[in-house]
């Protein structure tokens, strides 16, 4: 059943919470993505299956959560993630982002040290409005953006996606690869060597900034930026109940 909070910006938010033991594993949708997604519903099966308290929502603009996508930009979303895990949870966290959430996951885990125990980043694409659109649009194509404010780019996956200028201009603000990233957190990277969003050399760098030792890359031969296959759902679970032992010392 859905829940909803309202935000501090105004906006209702929708989420969905099922009560377990241990750290609470928080779903975080990538850009324009919603909390029903493949990746979401087929962890929160893994978790009802093993007892664990698990959390996915909807940013604002996004899925059943109030506001146009339009309006929203990186900062407010994270925004959103936050004020949802505080409303909803206490104690240990460990984070899995897909795409643009693995952004917003590392984003959260510096704000909530202590309780950010791990993250899995899935396709994480930090800095993508910089690093993989603005400084790889052409001229033209920057000059739309500066000129009307917004520009229209094709999806493989559903309607075109409206670009603002105020998205470019918020993620610019709150890059993270140009720094280290002082997280001492295991991390684990899986990244799809298909993958035409994020670059095949993304996981090294994100790893080469964070300061923690314990960071683990995984590369998916024939796996796509959304990674939903059944091998692929697979891999992510491996990879969270790996960490879930490491971070509680127990078995699942």
């Amino acid at each position: 059943m859905v829940s909803f909070v309202k935000s501090s910006s105004n906006k209702t938010l929708a989420f969905h919470f099922r009560k377990g033991l241990g750290p609470t594993i928080v779903f975080l949708p990538g850009f324009k993505s919603n909390m029903d997604g493949s990746k979401a519903m087929f962890l929160e099966g893994e978790c009802q299956e093993k007892g664990r308290p698990f959390l996915r929502f909807d940013y604002s603009g996004h899925g059943q959560s109030e506001g146009e996508f339009e309006e929203g930009v990186i900062s407010r979303w994270a925004e959103d993630a936050y004020e949802v895990i505080n409303y909803v949870t206490t104690g240990d966290l460990i984070l899995v982002g897909s795409s643009m959430g693995g952004w917003i996951s590392l984003l959260l885990a510096l704000r909530l040290k202590g309780r950010v125990r791990g993250i899995i980043g899935v396709a994480a694409a930090p800095d993508f409005t910089e690093k993989t659109m603005w400084k790889m649009w052409n001229k033209d194509l920057q000059n739309t953006l500066l000129e009307k404010g917004r520009v229209s780019l094709p999806s493989e996956y559903d309607e075109p996606y409206i670009i603002t200028q105020d998205l470019i201009e918020d993620g610019r603000n709150i890059q993270l690869l140009d720094d280290p990233i002082n997280l001492d957190i295991p991390v684990k990277l899986l990244q799809g060597f298909e993958d035409s969003s994020v670059p095949k050399e993304y996981p090294e760098r994100i790893a080469n900034c964070l300061t923690s030792k314990d960071v683990e890359i995984t590369f998916v031969k024939g796996g796509d930026h959304s990674l939903s296959r059944t091998s692929d759902l697979s891999l992510i679970a491996e990879s969270l109940w790996g960490l879930h032992r490491k971070i509680s010392n127990e078995g699942i």
